[in-house]
């Protein structure tokens, strides 16, 4: 995929912007009141209310009777996989901050649902060429490096199935070759690490290792991302074992939870 990187078109619509980004937080995480939206937003609490009550009107969202706006019959999750994505979010976000503040380049912390990851959550770093926030954007798993260390966790039957050539008959051109894939992953495993040059997007270098919960399973995926002018090939072990170390606390802080 040869895609650049993303970055605002150049006539943003702030109100478009406010409403898709709401709908994403309702949809990974559950729920939101309007203080707590306009928060996240940046903007006034007349304008997260503005913003949704149109979810509401359109199927967006729903509010209950506690004044909490969660996601409505068009973007509805199933319940655990909100309260899952919610907790990781929130356990997550500080140290997806301290990795911005040893490596001064954007943390991202990563979900997998099939054949696709999903950006749960985002920092950014504050240089002035720098990947922006991915939150709430979805990329096909194979070419993400969360996506694969995530893949590369999986037995070969389910890496079948979620690849099985009768799911990609309308587009068998989005299917990997899973015997090439099957070798990558093999190599992951070993490594315990994933570097995607320019793989999802033209002009993006990300590294990443997985996060683990209790029991040893893969939950998500943490990584940095990086224009490639800025990275150094020989500065990846220090840059893995900060990230080892940012999700081995991680891992400490989910156990620790109820």
């Amino acid at each position: 995929m040869d895609k650049p990187m993303k970055s605002p078109p150049p006539y943003p619509i702030a109100s478009v912007d406010h409403a898709l980004r709401a709908a994403a937080i309702l949809q990974m995480e559950g729920g939101s009141t309007v203080a707590q939206l306009a928060e996240r937003l940046g903007v006034a609490r007349s304008t997260a209310h503005r913003v949704l009550a149109m979810l509401v009107y359109r199927d967006f969202a729903v509010r209950g009777e506690d004044h909490v706006y969660r996601a409505g019959p068009v973007l509805e999750l199933a319940a655990h996989s909100q309260s899952l994505v919610s907790r990781l979010r929130t356990v997550a976000l500080p140290h997806l901050r301290r990795v911005v503040a040893l490596l001064d380049e954007t943390a991202n912390l990563i979900v997998r649902t099939g054949e696709t990851v999903r950006f749960i959550a985002s920092v950014e770093c504050r240089q002035a060429l720098r990947v922006g926030s991915r939150e709430g954007m979805v990329f096909p798993a194979h070419r993400t490096t969360a996506g694969l260390l995530l893949l590369a966790d999986l037995a070969d039957e389910e890496l079948e199935k979620i690849y099985a050539p009768e799911r990609y008959r309308d587009r068998p051109a989005d299917r990997p070759d899973l015997a090439r894939l099957r070798t990558e992953l093999r190599r992951l495993r070993r490594s315990g690490f994933a570097v995607n040059r320019e793989r999802s997007e033209r002009g993006l270098v990300a590294v990443g290792v997985l996060v683990r919960d209790r029991d040893g399973t893969a939950l998500a995926g943490l990584s940095v991302s990086m224009p490639s002018v800025r990275y150094d090939p020989r500065h990846l072990r220090p840059l893995v074992a900060t990230l080892e170390a940012a999700a081995h606390s991680l891992e400490e802080d989910l156990a620790d939870q109820p």
